[in-house]
């Protein structure tokens, strides 16, 4: 079948994408920014697709041509300055379902979310929930998924969240964490082929649970054993404490970036993520893995142990390096401006020595600019090199003598560069 994959770079999308792949099928792959997943997702066409800027059917159609079924794994965890969640989980897709009956596109499975019909706690589950009742209105063949929380050998968002609190030898309790029935992400791929086949049912909402009821913690505990190391300690963070990192969160989302800690996340979270996988079972003969079943036949290598140590240094790393570049523009402009100039003053420069001093300053507060919005981050860390590479050279035509001071300037710029370059290795997020 040739298949519109909707969300075809999330982390279910490109499981299913491969899986869809391995099966036969032709992939056509729809996404935001497919650059980069063009290079490694084995979709055969892909179409770029900003779901805010549906406006209607006529929008989806010219994309329904010679489609066999569709699949949406879309998603946005919360709204900001990148997503709507309303676009993305109730507009579009209903713009979609409207499509599909005009072009005679029948089959539709659609990832929707555990929990989501029994009341929506947050802007995340209403529109869900909206965009499942806009497909169950329609007459098409559809299937409506809703799974638990999803881990595999990818992570991302949430189930990245686990290994990194893992990786913590202090673990924050979270009393008020609802159960968890932790599903397998090769486990739902594997659902959406079985329920192409020829024959499959239609018309339902399945509930892809796992087999085992996990708290929260027990289910980081699964992955710091998973890891090879000894049993984290405990701690009990306090309230405020707690609020302070999920608010800071929503304020990162609203430069770009999709950290997993946000209010949303919490108030899923305290809802927990249950549900009875029977259905399931019964449509598809899928028998749902285990999360200590799926991590014993996966062992844990040094790539992970990284990638879970670093998850959230990363953001602490952004910080520190934003923080660096502003600092060295408002000190330089403020209580340092008259070591600055007479730096300048000292070398071929001098005639210009407040202007180059000023110069300078701006630099350092745009690049901190670029570095800060999650769209210009990379050019920003590019610009970083850049401009550090200038200094070293202007500094050594100017005044080689700093180069004589073993914590000067001069000395200094080499962890800058590094702490540059590893910011760069690590800045994808998917």
């Amino acid at each position: 079948m040739r298949v519109l994959l909707l969300g075809a770079t999330g982390l279910i999308g490109s499981a299913v994408a491969a899986r869809l792949a391995a099966a036969g099928h032709e992939v056509v792959g729809v996404a935001r920014a497919v650059d980069a997943a063009a290079r490694r997702l084995p979709v055969t066409r892909w179409i770029r697709v900003d779901l805010r800027q549906i406006g209607g059917p006529d929008d989806w159609a010219p994309h329904l041509q010679e489609i066999d079924a569709v699949v949406n794994c879309a998603g946005a965890l919360q709204d900001n300055v990148r997503d709507s969640t309303a676009s993305v989980h109730r507009d579009a897709p209903s713009a979609l379902w409207r499509a599909c009956d005009q072009a005679g596109v029948r089959r539709v499975i659609h990832f929707s979310a555990m929990g989501v019909d029994r009341g929506g706690l947050t802007d995340f589950s209403r529109t869900k929930q909206a965009g499942d009742e806009a497909l169950q209105a329609t007459a098409l063949d559809w299937v409506i998924l809703r799974p638990s929380v999803v881990v595999g050998r990818a992570a991302y968002g949430g189930s990245a969240l686990f290994r990194a609190l893992a990786a913590l030898p202090l673990v924050s309790r979270i009393d008020e964490a609802g159960p968890l029935d932790i599903v397998q992400l090769d486990d739902v791929a594997e659902t959406v082929v079985r329920l192409l086949q020829p024959g499959a049912p239609s018309r339902l909402a399945l509930e892809l649970a796992g087999p085992e009821r996990l708290s929260f913690e027990q289910v980081v505990a699964a992955y710091r054993r998973w890891f090879g190391w000894k049993p984290a300690r405990p701690i009990a963070l306090p309230g405020f404490l707690m609020a302070l990192v999920w608010r800071l969160g929503d304020l990162i989302a609203w430069f770009g970036w999709r950290p997993p800690v946000r209010s949303t996340a919490r108030r899923e979270i305290v809802r927990g993520a249950i549900g009875d996988n029977s259905a399931w079972r019964q449509a598809t003969g899928i028998e749902p893995q285990s999360l200590g079943a799926a991590l014993a036949a996966n062992p844990a290598s040094v790539q992970e142990r990284w990638f879970a140590r670093l998850y959230l240094l990363k953001p602490v790393m952004f910080a520190t390096f934003i923080l660096f570049w502003i600092l060295t523009a408002l000190i330089s402009l403020g209580p340092g401006w008259t070591w600055a100039v007479n730096v300048m003053k000292a070398s071929p420069a001098a005639p210009i020595a407040e202007l180059t001093v000023v110069a300078g300053a701006i630099t350092d507060l745009a690049v901190a600019g670029l570095l800060l919005f999650r769209r210009t981050t990379r050019l920003g860390l590019s610009a970083g090199l850049v401009v550090t590479g200038a200094y070293v050279v202007s500094g050594t035509a100017l005044r080689p003598d700093l180069w004589a001071d073993p914590l000067g300037p001069m000395m200094k710029v080499w962890p800058i560069l590094g702490f540059n370059l590893l910011l760069l290795a690590i800045l994808d997020e998917r």
